[in-house]
């Protein structure tokens, strides 16, 4: 799959490998500080965090990487569990950061993000996943199994329809009918989607799908502070609400107008304003 690049700013950043337990993972590094890690999404590689990781570089040291399944990273087979997803990022963790760190990710990347808060509470101070679930159910577990056994069954979509298909979920309307926004998105998803290995789509999805933290966040120590979004197609307000509801130390916002990948493509600033002061009022 190509990857996006960092931009201006790829000559500062630290490309490096660590081997875990599990996975010889491919990770990016820039900034000084306290540490901030960003953990991607379903199908995304660390260049999905390059807007938050260029904010913050300022005044700490953000760091993402490419999780099993995508970009260079390359790992046990599968099938995987969050779980795993969790461990590689621990284990990410101990190696090129200093913890407790401040631990945010998207989507499947949320997911992670609850789950090293959960099994490995002495590394993260400050929890933040974005469109996100304790447990898939509904609407999106309907999606997300129809894609799974699309692929299963050997069909794949051609290109013309990867934009208009994968765009519709991640983006609002106002978005989509924004024709800067849309000549941006279109060949962008085309390319991303038409690289995709469908095996690697089937073992991230499945582990989302199996993924169920509901009982495990009435217990866990860490600050969690969840962020949903008003337009969001995949992971709707009250699926992501329920994560704070449940989390022991749970907070939750709704950010309104933005879809579930609005933090990358639409309104980016929204979301920064917000991780900001999140982050800048929970860690002093």
């Amino acid at each position: 799959m190509k990857t996006e690049a960092f931009g201006q700013f790829d000559r500062e950043v630290k490309i490096t490998h660590v081997q875990t337990s599990g996975a010889r993972m491919r990770a990016a590094q820039i900034g000084t500080g306290p540490d901030i890690v960003w953990v991607p999404g379903g199908d995304s590689p660390a260049e999905a965090w390059r807007q938050q990781m260029m904010l913050f570089a300022g005044e700490y040291r953000s760091t993402s990487y490419d999780p099993r399944g995508v970009g260079e990273t390359t790992s046990d087979a599968a099938p995987w569990s969050i779980a795993d997803f969790a461990r590689d990022c621990a284990e990410l963790i101990e190696s090129i950061c200093t913890p407790p760190v401040i631990l945010s990710g998207l989507s499947m990347g949320g997911l992670i993000t609850q789950q090293v808060a959960i099994d490995y509470p002495d590394l993260v101070k400050l929890a933040i996943p974005m469109g996100t679930s304790a447990y898939i159910d509904g609407f999106t577990r309907d999606w997300m199994e129809a894609e799974v056994q699309l692929r299963r069954d050997g069909i794949s979509l051609p290109d013309y329809f990867l934009a208009p298909h994968y765009a519709a979920y991640a983006l609002p309307a106002k978005a989509l009918g924004d024709r800067e926004i849309w000549g941006s998105v279109k060949p962008a998803y085309t390319v991303r989607f038409s690289e995709r290995e469908p095996q690697d789509l089937i073992d991230q999805w499945q582990a989302c799908l199996d993924f169920d933290c509901r009982e495990a966040l009435k217990t866990c120590p860490v600050p969690m502070h969840v962020i949903a979004f008003s337009e969001d197609v995949q992971t709707p307000p009250a699926m992501v609400k329920e994560v704070a509801d449940l989390a022991m130390h749970g907070a939750f916002y709704e950010l309104p107008e933005l879809g579930h990948v609005s933090v990358a493509r639409h309104r980016a600033d929204d979301v920064n304003r917000l991780l900001l002061d999140i982050i800048q009022t929970q860690s002093g």
